[in-house]
């Protein structure tokens, strides 16, 4: 297992040379011309085990194939893991992320123990396991240990393929202790409530009254329309409504998915303050739908995105059909624009900027050091304008045009390759194999 020290000099601040132009919220500055700096991208939904099942899912199983089909499958391969495994899968996605933007990931961590449910050892095995990728791979992470603990809103007891994801509060509370040691300038350590189907109200309450005042909390909700028909038959209410009157849903929430709202709920996150993480790609591939994009932006909520299950590893492509979603569902084009710019891609940018801080726990300071920049002699950018710069960027071919990445100020890629790329692809290749090979 790697270490979970960072390397000496990982701290060293960037300086971004005079003659880049650099894109703000604000708009550009610096020199009228030369290669352009733009902000670096939170992935703010990751499940790092999933990527090694990426493209292992699309057989037909059953002519109703769904989300509940699928999480068939993913317990299975679940099942393989270790923490060696997972160390190697979890350093492969997150160089893959930095070589696509993403500078920072809020990893949803649910794989705590082993197979048999048992814990390890260590109880933080797993959890050390992607630190030390992180750490690795010179990421920022914000990691998310997952409460888990009950198989549905009827409370039924976890089934045999979900015990390795299950904890009594007690055992869940002294993870979260033992991570936030290890906590520096390039991790966070927040809660994670699975799923209001997978955490009782009372054991909610308890973990939500034991956090640091600033502690972040994710929850999957409202993915799916069997989840919201669920909660209405056990809870009477829906499921986003129902968080909304029963906990402190504030700027420290991230409501990963939130797919399935009606008019009060689009309403209510906004006002409260929470970020929905929009997960496209993995959204599409489950059949999950359509997020209400348009009359969220209208309410003013504030939104990023991820990669969640990973069976695409870019905030390009998640941005990009993110928007065409709402083009499809409309009949008509540029939907996600707002009253700063008519640019859609200057618009879903400046969003997914303004939700890094909240959703990850790193401070707006820090976050500034976290940047890319973008490959001028690209055909995709040839002459490119103060005008159409990131919509060419997002709305324009599908090769990468990241040349370089910093994290912290600290370069990570350098002509688009992470600097550790060979060795970790070759590892990760020996993992995949022994994986499927069990």
């Amino acid at each position: 297992m790697v270490a979970l020290r960072r390397r000496a000099g990982e701290n060293a601040r960037m300086t971004i040379p005079a003659s880049h132009r650099i894109w703000t919220p604000a708009g550009w500055r610096g020199a009228a011309a030369g290669d352009r700096v733009v902000p670096g991208i939170a992935n703010l939904h990751s499940h790092a085990f999933q990527r090694a099942m990426a493209g292992m899912a699309e057989r037909q199983t059953n002519p109703a194939d769904s989300f509940w089909t699928w999480r068939e499958t993913m317990y299975r391969f679940a099942a393989r893991f270790t923490p060696e495994a997972l160390h190697a899968v979890a350093t492969q996605l997150y160089v893959e992320m930095l070589e696509a933007g993403y500078t920072s990931v809020c990893e949803f961590h649910y794989l705590h123990h082993a197979p048999d449910g048992r814990p390890y050892a260590d109880p933080a095995a797993m959890s050390r396991a992607l630190i030390a990728a992180a750490r690795e791979t010179g990421i920022r992470m914000t990691l998310l240990p997952v409460l888990y603990m009950t198989g549905g809103f009827d409370e039924r007891p976890l089934g045999e393929r979900q015990r390795r994801f299950g904890h009594e509060v007690d055992a869940y509370l002294s993870l979260l202790d033992t991570l936030r040691g290890e906590a520096d300038e390039l991790l966070r350590v927040g809660c994670c409530l699975h799923s209001l189907r997978a955490v009782p109200p009372g054991p909610m309450r308890e973990v939500l009254a034991a956090l640091p005042a600033d502690s972040r909390v994710h929850v999957h909700i409202a993915e799916q329309v069997a989840e919201v028909e669920d909660c209405l038959a056990v809870r009477k209410a829906r499921p986003v409504q129902w968080l909304l009157d029963h906990a402190q849903v504030d700027e420290r929430w991230t409501l990963v998915h939130a797919t399935h709202l009606d008019e009060a709920e689009v309403q209510g996150i906004a006002r409260s303050g929470a970020t929905v993480a929009i997960c496209t790609t993995t959204e599409a591939n489950l059949g999950d739908g359509f997020f209400p994009l348009r009359d969220y932006l209208d309410a003013g909520g504030f939104w990023g995105v991820g990669s969640d299950s990973h069976i695409s590893v870019s905030p390009v492509e998640e941005l990009r059909w993110l928007e065409y979603g709402q083009r499809l569902l409309t009949r008509r084009r540029n939907i996600a624009v707002g009253e700063a710019s008519s640019s859609v891609g200057e618009t879903l940018l400046r969003d997914v900027v303004a939700s890094a801080s909240r959703s990850t726990g790193f401070d707006q300071a820090s976050l500034d050091g976290d940047t890319l920049t973008l490959d001028g002699d690209a055909p995709a950018l040839a002459g490119a304008s103060d005008e159409d710069c990131i919509d060419r960027w997002l709305f324009s071919g599908n090769r990468s045009v990241v040349r370089e990445v910093h994290v912290g100020g600290r370069q990570v890629v350098a002509d688009g390759r992470h600097r550790e790329h060979a060795a970790i692809a070759a590892r990760y290749a020996r993992t995949l194999r022994a994986l499927l090979a069990d």
